[in-house]
């Protein structure tokens, strides 16, 4: 399947909404138009989030034993049409296709998964004439706005703890890979009351007008840091809660003892994998002197096998960039890298032609204020660096703005875990990267974000506290 034939519809109140203007969706593989969907106006997400308020008394109102069996209805649902959804997600996206039908297929697990988390009631005093329990309660409406380079994934894993703990939700997609959230608004149409689960999509001033909307609640939202930012600013004009899951400049320190022949494969797809588009992707990687010729000339070997194309020929491993932004984005780094004299062994090439598609590009040792290591790439850009102590790796790793994920590689498992309890991060990885569940909290420090999702943590983000007291007569 390479274009769309079919028509997409917002999900408001339980119903298909269409628009007037509309946005177009490009195959990022061939950048051809394979869809247009709704542009919503103002009007449109002020009726969404009416019929969210309206439905918050009874949503709430259920058990959460309820509220859980319809999200798990919800993921039986979506995940019997994995392979539609994925095909259309690498159109819109660019993945290689089974990649992409994995993600809704994991999607739906974690789903499941969370739907089965409950929060506790706690007791906090049982005396003979006093007792106290704290309680969480729904915050009201959630407003959802959801990245393009996880876009099941991300949208489930906001849209689940929202919806088990009472919230009716407000979901926006990002401009540029608007179809599967759309799709899975019209799954939703069938399994949860009106209101319940509502879609919406457009542009960024539609995110604008979530932020500030006096009605919402919540706001749950993946993207940049400099976004980020933005996002809190808008939202503090009514204290709406909010979860922040920002930018990320990953670091990845392989120790000396570490077998590079061993390690390369599972280093590069923590780099590469999605098209290096994964805020908790190794976007610099440091690697002790002593083994470091050895482990640069492997990775090189091993990138050079990996195939870069469209991700509906199932010979492709890396597909495309999403969008042109964030392609010339990515080319003008390279550029700059070019211009700078920096060593490049792999890739550097980009060969004209339609498709967002950048090679795999790896840059050997160049110095440490250079916008090759100092920026978030978000595209298949590597800078290689050489280190030779450890109390300079570690500082090196921290210098950042960034807080989201690191990872260590070595036999020695007791200096591992020295240096990872040390690094400034909210996840931190030792033999592994990218390793993620719905049973352990993941967020950010400093300017990766605020917050946590997934585990009990997470779900609670959609909560407040309530402490209820009871003078016994």
């Amino acid at each position: 399947m390479n274009t769309v034939t079919r028509e997409f519809s917002m999900t408001i109140n339980g119903k298909g909404v269409t628009s007037e203007k509309t946005i177009k969706v490009l195959n990022p593989a061939t950048e051809e138009v394979v869809a247009q969907v709704p542009d919503a106006t103002q009007e449109d997400l002020n009726n969404a989030v009416r019929a969210a308020r309206e439905a918050f008394p009874k949503w709430a109102a259920l058990s959460v034993d309820e509220r859980a069996a319809k999200l798990e209805e919800f993921a039986d649902a979506f995940s019997k049409r994995s392979e539609e959804i994925g095909n259309l997600f690498t159109l819109e996206m660019g993945r290689p296709l089974q990649g992409a039908i994995g993600e809704v297929i994991g999607a739906a697990k974690t789903c499941k998964a969370l739907a089965q988390k409950r929060l506790p009631r706690e007791i906090l005093e049982d005396k003979e004439h006093h007792f106290v329990e704290k309680v969480h309660t729904p915050l009201g409406v959630a407003g959802l706005i959801v990245p393009w380079n996880f876009p099941v994934t991300l949208a489930i894993w906001k849209i689940t703890p929202a919806l088990l703990t009472g919230n009716p939700v407000v979901i926006k997609p990002a401009p540029t890979t608007p179809i599967t959230a759309l799709l899975l608004g019209e799954i939703a149409r069938d399994i949860f009351p009106p209101g319940v689960l509502n879609v919406v999509s457009g542009g960024n001033e539609l995110g604008q007008w979530m932020t500030e909307h006096p009605d919402i609640n919540k706001i749950s939202f993946t993207g940049s840091t400099a976004t980020g930012k933005k996002v809190m600013k808008s939202a503090s004009g009514t204290l709406k809660r909010v979860t922040l899951e920002l930018g990320g400049n990953d670091a990845a320190i392989v120790l000396e003892d570490a077998n590079p022949k061993e390690i390369v494969e599972p280093i590069f797809w923590a780099a590469f994998r999605n098209t290096a588009q994964v805020c908790i992707a190794t976007k610099r990687l440091f690697v002790h002197e002593k083994i470091y010729d050895e482990f640069l000339k492997e990775l090189v070997q091993f990138a050079k096998t990996v195939k870069v194309g469209n991700g509906l020929d199932p010979a492709s491993q890396i597909g495309p960039l999403q969008n042109k932004m964030q392609f010339e984005k990515v080319k003008d780094l390279i550029e700059d890298t070019k211009k700078s004299g920096f060593n490049i062994v792999c890739g550097g090439e980009i060969e004209e032609g339609n498709g967002y598609f950048i090679p795999v590009t790896i840059v050997d040792n160049p110095p440490e204020d250079s916008r090759v290591v100092v920026e978030e790439a978000f595209g298949p850009v590597l800078p290689v660096l050489k280190y030779s102590d450890y109390e300079e790796v570690i500082a090196r790793a921290n210098n950042t703005e960034y807080g989201l994920g690191g990872s260590v590689w070595g036999n020695d498992l007791d200096r591992a875990r020295s240096i990872a309890e040390r690094l400034d991060t909210g996840t931190v990885w030792i033999n592994e990267a990218q390793v993620l569940s719905p049973h352990f909290p993941f967020g950010g420090h400093k300017q990766s974000g605020i917050g946590v999702e997934h585990s009990l943590d997470g779900i609670a983000e959609y909560t407040n506290t309530k402490t209820i007291m009871v003078k016994k007569k």
